[in-house]
């Protein structure tokens, strides 16, 4: 879960969660308020009825009866039971409708006055009255509070309905809210993901409100100006380095070459002269892949020559057919025919032939036959430049640092070489925007593949 999901995720439960305690608290409020209120009207209809009952002469229990099925405030399954001080029942208001009483119920009154009690849909409420006359009553009422529980049912699913609307509008707003926040960090990754280096100089855009993010992306720009000038500094180092040197080793092959056509030298002072003048050739061409490598390492486009593919492959391969004249090539291009310009491509004519040869020379060094397979295809708006052979394949664990510098696998033992080739080929078609990859297949063939997007 990402950072934008994981806000949104937690502000949204919170605010659902405070939302459902807020609810349920309102819920029970009101429900003790409910009971509250209909224990007062309990209250008040068992004093009512006592007061009529003992303190007006001319009512009698029939008549009685009648006022309480007739009273504007009747409660719903209403039953009224009044004993005397003796706990003698002298009043029940209907004989369908039963209380369940005992003595224990009339002797806690006395004690306490009243209670409060539910049995099923019934609340029942006993009241002890204490008559001006001296003369004590004990009341004891049920009733069943309809309206009140169809108020509070519609309050929970008024309640209900909107937790759940409340929830879901939540969800959609923080998460839209969060997104909205954060997408300064999305640009600081996308920035960040293009950054390589061949473009330290890219700069993230920086805004006036100087917020925490714009604190780190200030902060970022100047540790990529330090890492940009350290990286210049050491490609200066490495290309002046290499320049300086050129002259010595060159001198000291001029002079060995002069020496191996001395006639006076013997057969034995020749071959090690042989073996010096194949060193110093060797370190010459790592000097060379070095400046190269430090030339080509700049941010600076790769250039904007028109260049056709198939010609640069034709050059590589006439360059390398007179050092390697065995050399057997394969040319295949499918799909050709679709468009008149599909093999052109925008770039720096030089680089691409030095990546074409570097591939090319390392398919027929590595070769069983001697033979390099190139194919040239055009699909999915990419052009691709398949290079083969048939050899020994680079192992599965090696092929991860099969770009780096001076890397060198179990498959190239007593061949020639510097490791530096393969780093070359990848810098140049990092310049013109391209990939290349490297598959092998059935550990018999090898294929690197370059893909120039189009």
């Amino acid at each position: 879960m990402n950072l934008k999901n994981k806000i949104s995720f937690i502000v949204s439960l919170l605010f659902t969660v405070i939302f459902a305690i807020s609810a349920t608290v309102v819920y029970m409020l009101f429900a003790d308020f409910r009971q509250e209120e209909f224990e007062t009207r309990l209250e008040e209809k068992a004093v009512s009825t006592i007061k009529l009952l003992v303190e007006v002469e001319e009512i009698d229990q029939h008549l009685l009866k009648i006022i309480d099925q007739n009273s504007i405030h009747k409660l719903y399954d209403e039953k009224v039971l009044i004993f005397d001080s003796n706990f003698n029942l002298i009043y029940s208001s209907l004989d369908d409708i039963k209380i369940k009483w005992d003595k224990t119920d009339l002797t806690y009154l006395k004690t306490h006055k009243n209670f409060y009690r539910k049995e099923h849909e019934q609340e029942i409420f006993g009241i002890f009255y204490d008559d001006p006359n001296a003369r004590d009553y004990y009341a004891l009422i049920s009733a069943s509070d309809m309206v009140g529980k169809r108020k509070l049912k519609y309050l929970l699913y008024i309640l209900v309905g909107t937790y759940i609307a409340f929830t879901i509008i939540c969800w959609f707003i923080t998460t839209y809210v969060v997104q909205r926040l954060l997408f300064p960090v999305d640009i600081f990754y996308q920035t960040l993901k293009g950054i390589n280096e061949n473009n330290l100089n890219t700069r993230i855009t920086v805004k006036k409100q100087k917020d925490e993010i714009d604190l780190l992306a200030n902060e970022f720009n100047q540790m990529l100006e330090r890492i940009d000038l350290s990286y210049q500094k050491q490609k200066e180092f490495t290309a002046h380095a290499s320049h300086e040197l050129r002259t010595p080793v060159a001198r000291i092959m001029s002079q060995v070459e002069n020496k191996i056509i001395d006639t006076d030298a013997s057969g034995i002072e020749n071959s090690y002269l042989k073996n010096i003048l194949t060193d110093i050739n060797q370190i010459s061409d790592l000097i060379s892949s070095l400046l190269l490598l430090s030339k080509i390492e700049g941010s600076t486009p790769a250039g904007n020559e028109l260049c056709r593919v198939d010609e640069l492959i034709f050059e590589s391969t006439e360059k390398i057919s007179i050092v390697y004249p065995d050399i057997k090539l394969q040319l295949n291009i499918t799909d050709s025919d679709t468009e008149e310009n599909v093999l052109e491509i925008m770039g720096n004519k030089s680089l691409l032939e030095i990546a074409f040869t570097n591939l090319i020379k390392n398919a027929y060094k590595y070769s069983d036959n001697k033979t390099v397979i190139i194919s040239i295809a055009f699909k999915e708006r990419a052009l691709t430049v398949s290079i083969s052979n048939t050899g020994q394949t680079v192992l599965e664990n090696e092929q991860v640092n099969l770009f780096e510098p001076f890397m060198r696998g179990e498959n190239s033992k007593n061949k020639s070489g510097l490791g530096l080739g393969l780093k070359i080929v990848q810098r140049i078609l990092a310049q013109h925007n391209a990939a290349i990859t490297y598959q092998a297949v059935d550990s018999k063939i090898n294929i690197f593949s370059i893909t120039f997007p189009l």
